[in-house]
């Protein structure tokens, strides 16, 4: 099964890093991560389309089975660089795919918002957005080892494992052509 997470951090040590390296570690999934990539800031434009980073980003998102979408949560909403990234894409990639959501909050109250906002540009790109979601908070991290603490890793089970029930029937129904 080829799931695809997609961390949606501008920061290169920040909590969605670890959480989006310990899931993709854990799981054996694909991992892109936006702190790393060289993504430019949308513009619209046709020529954009024709950029490597471009290209290999809508073509991992296309050939995914599923895709866990990781933000933390700044001003109430999902990171910039997220949007920035999702606006690249569009139904091409991720018609009727199942997609998980993960928001990193920073304690005490968020994440939901985050939540909503990946949710709703979801929506706007025909996926199928999965009603499992997620919020992990300061404590739900093992920062030593670059992981998740006990408890976090058996919430990620969870979304991961309804994840991969969608993405099964995702697969029959590519596979029988209905979508």
């Amino acid at each position: 099964m080829n799931i695809v997470v997609l961390s949606g951090s501008p920061r290169k040590k920040g909590r969605t890093g670890i959480a989006t390296r310990f899931i993709s570690r854990k799981y054996d999934f694909s991992l892109i991560d936006l702190a790393s990539t060289d993504l430019p800031l949308f513009n619209g434009e046709e020529s954009q389309k024709q950029l490597e980073v471009v290209q290999d980003l809508r073509k991992a998102i296309k050939q995914a089975d599923g895709v866990i979408l990781a933000s933390p949560e700044y001003h109430s909403a999902m990171s910039g660089c997220l949007k920035n990234a999702l606006d690249f894409l569009s139904s091409e990639q991720f018609a009727h795919k199942p997609v998980a959501l993960l928001a990193v909050a920073g304690g005490g109250k968020g994440g939901i918002n985050a939540l909503n906002n990946m949710r709703t540009v979801g929506r706007g790109v025909y996926a199928n957005v999965i009603p499992r979601q997620l919020v992990l908070d300061p404590h739900c991290f093992d920062y030593e080892e670059d992981a998740l603490d006990e408890n976090a890793a058996k919430l990620v089970d969870a979304l991961v494992t309804e994840l991969k029930m969608y993405a099964e029937s995702y697969k029959m129904l590519k596979k029988a052509e209905y979508v």
